[in-house]
């Protein structure tokens, strides 16, 4: 979106500056990468946004974190801010597609597609869930193996 920001004022007005997205296989693999960035000494968390807890109305989910991290700069040490979004690649691959079509509709869907965007958010959620009960199931069975060949 383009914003009017008086050059002299950029830095008070702009949230964010950075983006970084990071894609992962599965669900749970999301709390292992959240746990690591706010364990960094060389960042701090402002916010966290959980739109996989609280997903939003169009179904997207992903999990935003705001940063302020130094970077060296002409005139020294500086604070950045940026968002670091934290997602699968089933929320992403809907995520990429749902934001394709919002261009199209100029972010007015009509009802019904409405309806099966949310649905499809719904099944890519699913897909992420049973993805991570095949892992579990899978890890489990080469545990058993392993100690079967131990003995």
């Amino acid at each position: 979106s383009t914003r009017n920001i008086p050059y002299d004022n950029l830095r008070a007005q702009m949230y964010d500056i950075a983006g970084i997205r990071i894609m992962c296989q599965f669900v749970d693999d999301i709390n292992v990468i959240t746990d690591h960035i706010r364990s960094r000494d060389d960042m701090r968390v402002i916010e966290e946004r959980d739109y996989i807890e609280n997903t939003k109305e169009s179904g997207y989910r992903s999990y935003h974190i705001i940063i302020e991290y130094p970077v060296e700069s002409v005139n020294g040490k500086i604070n950045i801010l940026a968002e670091i979004q934290i997602r699968t690649l089933a929320m992403n691959f809907w995520a990429t597609i749902e934001h394709t079509l919002n261009y199209k509709y100029s972010g007015e869907y009509p009802p019904e597609i409405k309806d099966r965007l949310q649905n499809a958010a719904e099944a890519a959620y699913l897909l992420d869930k049973e993805m991570s009960e095949i892992r579990e199931e899978v890890q489990e069975a080469q545990k058993y193996f392993s100690k079967k060949r131990n003995i």
